[in-house]
């Protein structure tokens, strides 16, 4: 078996402060290295915009043919896919976040076992997640009755989610496959396998529609998300079975109970941090719905907000990138060029921020319109988007933060930032605002803006405050890329107090 590329690096002591300054500082060739990482994290990027906006497009499909069926329809699906998306798929991505550092950092130590045994554990842990929030979505119907939605919405929205109970066990196997090529920087293929279900998300749709009407609407999307499923496996099966020696490199079976705490260690604080902030923007909506102008000012938010998922796919997409480029290099025990790659991730964030919120005013006036002829609604769109694209400056480098903190294996400070960010001060704002001040939907969203500046300013200060050295020396014990090491300096006791270590 060939020896760990790592054990040629010598071992330098986390607390040397010569060797951390000098991997914080840029090289002299500083230019030629941050346009050579912007080549490596456009190459990573660009494909998981392109299938971010797959899903958008997916989406956007589901959403024209339930308008087909009827208002009703229309109503009680658009509910059910919210619930579904808040209690059920906000819960497995977040759940899933947790591989990408420690596959990430496995993949820079050329760990393969790490990442074949994270894979299976990530699907097992998915599908045992699967059962609580299937008997939830089971009950939605008295859920949404509960809360005041009309008695024959809620039965709509229950059919709906009852024939999109498969799509809660593909999703299981669907999110970890995507995390374990996109952490190896394989992206392009889970471009490609979405592009081609979504063309086929058309058919699909027109076939089960006029069969079996609301029923097939729903069915449609988890057998496209099907078709991804089976094409991803395939595409792990052939490649990794081409090589030979990755697949040939085992630990598929090979998990222990330290293996299954490390990743509920950093699954519960990366499911807590998407959901937090999933769950916020939803209370935003409800507390919309409570405005002496509630209809109008949810038309608004509902256009805004699809604008607003389009720019998301985009700063998703950076996060990702943000956390594949980190985790590897500290798992290749390169401190310095984790610490250069979430500089650039950052100013990366920073621009795109800028950009899209220019964007987002420069659509305001014609936006609307695509969604609504009610002049009433189009005035407030192109009000309420000033206020959006302040709010889009912000959330790409908090989003992108997000991801460079859960590059290094802390999930939970970002967890932090969303808490103190959203709910100590986003959401009391926004009510004091909207309700007290009566400054409306534009009260929300400014108590939204101050709290997500908030949270950005708490990210930066965690993010500044980094060892990188130490980082690396953290992930070498995460990824297992010491073990070798390890034995060839004899000293037992001292390395098995290391790996005794939890990040």
């Amino acid at each position: 078996m060939e020896r760990n590329p790592i054990e040629k690096i010598p071992s330098i002591p986390s607390s040397s402060p010569s060797f951390l300054s000098q991997n914080q500082k840029w090289p002299p060739n500083s230019i030629h290295t941050t346009l050579s990482e912007l080549k490596t994290q456009r190459r990573i990027a660009l494909p998981l915009v392109a299938m971010n906006l797959t899903w958008f497009a997916k989406i956007a499909i589901t959403t024209a043919f339930l308008g087909r069926l009827g208002q009703l329809e229309l109503a009680g699906g658009t509910l059910g896919f919210t619930f579904a998306n808040v209690t059920g798929f906000a819960v497995l991505n977040g759940l899933c976040g947790a591989m990408e550092p420690i596959c990430g950092q496995a993949y820079g130590a050329k760990n393969f076992k790490l990442l074949h045994k994270t894979l299976f554990m990530a699907i097992l842990l998915l599908l045992l997640t699967t059962l609580p929030i299937s008997f939830l979505w089971l009950s939605v119907d008295k859920i949404l009755i509960h809360f005041g939605q009309q008695q024959e919405i809620s039965i709509i929205a229950k059919k709906y989610l009852y024939y999109l109970l498969p799509d809660l066990v593909v999703t299981s196997f669907l999110s970890p496959l995507k995390a374990y090529l996109s952490s190896q920087s394989i992206t392009v293929p889970v471009l490609f396998s979405s592009v081609l279900a979504v063309a086929f998300h058309v058919p699909i749709n027109i076939l089960l529609c006029k069969a079996k009407g609301l029923e097939g609407v729903s069915m449609a999307i988890w057998i496209t998300d099907l078709i991804v499923v089976v094409l991803l496996g395939f595409y792990v099966l052939i490649t990794e079975n081409s090589k030979g020696a990755q697949w040939k490199e085992g630990g598929w079976w090979d998990q222990r109970v330290r293996d299954w705490i490390g990743l509920l260690k950093l699954c519960g604080p990366c499911c807590l941090t998407t959901c937090l902030e999933w769950w916020c923007v939803e209370i935003i909506v409800l507390l919309t719905g409570r405005l002496t102008n509630a209809k109008q000012a949810v038309g608004v938010l509902a256009i805004v907000l699809n604008f607003d998922y389009l720019l998301y796919s985009v700063m998703l997409s950076l996060a990702t990138c943000a956390s594949i480029r980190v985790s590897n290099e500290l798992g290749a025990n390169q401190a310095g060029l984790a610490y250069r790659s979430a500089c650039v991730s950052m100013a990366t964030s920073i621009v795109s921020g800028c950009i899209g919120g220019l964007v987002m005013v420069a659509a305001r006036g014609i936006w609307g319109p695509l969604f609504s002829h009610d002049k009433a609604i189009v005035k407030g769109v192109k009000k309420t988007m000033l206020v959006m694209a302040l709010v889009e400056v912000v959330n790409f480098p908090v989003t992108v933060c997000g991801g460079i903190v859960r590059g290094t294996a802390r999930p939970w400070l970002a967890m932090y930032a969303n808490l103190g960010g959203f709910y100590l001060l986003a959401l009391p704002l926004g009510v004091i605002f909207a309700f007290k001040v009566r400054l409306g939907l534009g009260g929300l969203l400014v108590g939204f803006l101050v709290g997500m500046v908030a949270c950005l300013a708490m990210l930066l200060v965690f993010v500044a405050r980094i060892n990188w050295v130490e980082e690396a020396d953290k992930a070498q014990i995460l990824a297992g890329g010491m073990e070798e090491t390890v034995k060839d300096d004899g000293d037992d006791k001292n390395l098995a107090t290391q790996r005794s270590i939890t990040v």
